[in-house]
């Protein structure tokens, strides 16, 4: 039996129907009933017959942090796929993200633990990695400085893969995957599948900085992979390519036949524009849209290195233009 933790998500989504299309034997968790239409959304950009496979998914109301339900969940599991995550760049989630992404990490991995799991695949982020020195590109070893002015989201998904590798010393076989900006179609509410529904609208400003950028369906692919493979206690950076936001702004508005941005918005501004955010914030208790962290993402230029995935798995990306391309026609269908 094969557990997934974050299945109404775009990764957890796209991963249940990988494996329901291969017969595995699947039990996925999820929070509410209407998250499972996300589901239902992903795998109708499969195929239009997708009732049959999803019935198929055993599924479990659970949280995180409801050890007796997860605990019912853990069942005759031999593989488990953590998924489940929250999102979150605003300092005043922090409390949140820690309850979640640390102490629900910490969970899976006593469960994974006390029911004797096989294997654990984690899903981290790039953001638990280190900072380039001397512009060289960052990879699975680049060593993460807690001194630096890290955010909120990436202290609580590091914090998880402490969790992971305390696992590890205990006896738990796992494989982390730290992917960049994952691109997928199903979900148009939030997350990247967002960004189209964004540039249907229209940007008007892209920013100087470069993105990370990578396919759903290779996320999936090679978390299976990993996880059926010999490979433990291994952690994989997965990027696909490097774009600037220009060109990933402009791709994004012509897969969805909308205007593409024209100008660029300067550091400054982008400066003054999360610190009036901020202020919004405070005066009206809105959720916040542009933090400080992400303001300085989006004017930096970062390069990852995929070699040690593609090395160990003999591994192709998929081409992030014909991504974006096919995911742009789906959401305008």
């Amino acid at each position: 039996m094969i557990l997934v933790t974050g299945g109404t998500g775009l990764v957890g989504s796209h991963l249940l129907y990988k494996l329901a299309s291969s017969n595995e034997k699947i039990r996925a968790i999820y929070r509410t009933e209407r998250k499972l239409a996300n589901v239902k959304s992903v795998f109708a950009t499969y195929t239009n017959n997708y009732e049959p496979l999803f019935k198929t998914i055993e599924w479990v109301k659970a949280d995180l942090l409801d050890i007796p339900a997860l605990s019912e969940a853990f069942k005759e599991v031999t593989h488990v796929y953590h998924c489940a995550a929250f999102v979150s760049f605003d300092p005043n989630k922090y409390q949140t993200l820690r309850k979640t992404n640390i102490e629900g990490t910490a969970n899976i991995a006593n469960l994974c633990l006390s029911n004797t799991v096989s294997k654990l695949c984690y899903v981290s982020s790039i953001a638990t990695l280190g900072n380039a020195i001397n512009n060289e590109d960052i990879n699975e070893d680049t060593i993460w400085n807690p001194e630096d002015d890290n955010s909120v989201y990436a202290i609580t998904k590091y914090g998880a893969e402490m969790e992971i590798w305390r696992a590890t010393q205990e006896g738990l076989n796992v494989v982390i995957v730290n992917p960049g900006v994952i691109l997928g179609a199903g979900i148009w509410r939030y997350g990247t599948g967002s960004f189209f529904k964004k540039a249907h609208k229209g940007f008007k400003y892209y920013t100087s900085g470069t993105v990370a950028l990578i396919a759903v369906e290779d996320v999936v692919s090679i978390m299976i992979r990993l996880i059926k493979s010999d490979i433990i206690n291994e952690r994989f950076v997965l990027v696909a390519e490097h774009w600037t936001y220009k060109k990933f702004l402009q791709a994004l508005s012509k897969s969805v036949n909308a205007k593409p941005p024209e100008k660029m918005i300067s550091n400054w501004l982008l400066k003054l524009a999360w610190k009036l955010d901020w202020l919004k914030t405070r005066l009206t208790g809105k959720r916040r849209q542009l933090t400080k962290h992400i303001a300085i993402s989006l004017s930096t230029k970062t390069n990852y290195s995929s070699h040690k995935v593609i090395t160990a798995l003999n591994y192709k990306f998929k081409p992030i233009d014909k991504t974006i391309t096919t995911i742009g026609n789906l959401y305008l269908k």
